[in-house]
């Protein structure tokens, strides 16, 4: 199958790309690594009036570091993130998540934004953004907005962005001085889709974790709780229990929380006997 007929713009700045969606609204759709995009369209899942190409705005493919955090443009492709020192070095959750988006070919090609805004429930680049609290910055041809990710996702595929928005960064918080982190997730085959995905921020001065859940329900899950390490098992339950777990073809519910509770076993473990990040 092919798309349905569309109309196509490729901007050459930010504003040019905003005015065009202020213009169509809902009609538009933004293309951006397009490894999302592309399958949609060809399968006519989304039969857009027109098709607004950001790939020319090179504003959109920095990287800069601060005192409080990393921001990443919309643009930065997934492999050259997981190549970048100063994001491993700042946001190591990051790069320790991006070997199991998808596979070397499309992380050439995907971008962080555009897993960003797609907002697949399994997808591990909101995930981690979720669980470490992090931002998406939009504009409109009207105002900029920064959207915490916890409120930005919404649900499968829906978020807190305006149709006439473009997403054109992202803020990572920087690593905590005494923050460990670890990332694991089960998938059937190496690139699917994760069934379960959980990422962990251990805060070791403030004896406390965050752990995020993908793929268990509509959107990223994040649950604070104290840290002991003694009572790995006992976080691990609790955090699970606190979770919605959808059922569909590839897991029921209570497969979901027990391979939940697993993981969130598993990567409290990796990050208590991991070395802290220094700032």
């Amino acid at each position: 199958m092919k798309p349905a007929p569309f109309g196509y713009l490729r901007p050459e700045s930010v504003a040019e790309a905003c005015e065009a969606l202020a213009r169509h609204g809902e009609e538009a759709r933004i293309l951006a690594g397009g490894q999302s995009l592309g399958a949609m369209l060809n399968m006519r899942l989304v039969r857009p009036a027109l098709l607004v190409d950001i790939n020319r705005l090179d504003t959109l493919s920095k990287i800069e570091v601060t005192n409080e955090a990393v921001i990443t443009g919309a643009m930065v492709r997934q492999a050259d993130a997981l190549a970048d020192a100063r994001i491993r070095n700042n946001v190591p959750l990051l790069s320790m998540a991006l070997p199991h988006v998808g596979h070397y070919q499309t992380r050439n090609r995907g971008t962080l934004g555009g897993s960003v805004a797609h907002a697949d429930p399994s997808a591990e680049i909101p995930l981690v953004l979720a669980t470490l609290g992090g931002e998406v910055e939009l504009k409109s041809a009207r105002r900029t907005r920064r959207v915490r990710a916890g409120d930005f996702f919404r649900s499968a595929l829906v978020t807190a962005r305006a149709p006439e928005e473009v997403i054109t960064a992202l803020h990572w918080p920087a690593a905590g001085q005494r923050t460990r982190y670890a990332f694991e997730e089960f998938s059937v085959r190496g690139g699917d889709y994760a069934i379960v995905a959980v990422a962990c921020a251990l805060d070791e001065e403030r004896r406390s974790v965050r752990l995020g859940f993908g793929g268990c329900g509509e959107a990223p899950q994040v649950v604070e709780l104290g840290y002991g390490p003694e009572a790995i098992a006992q976080i691990a339950a609790d955090a699970a229990g606190k979770i919605e777990c959808r059922a569909d073809l590839q897991a029921s519910t209570a497969y979901r929380r027990n391979l939940a509770v697993v993981l969130a076993r598993r990567v409290l473990t990796a990050a208590s006997m991991r070395q802290a990040v220094s700032a």
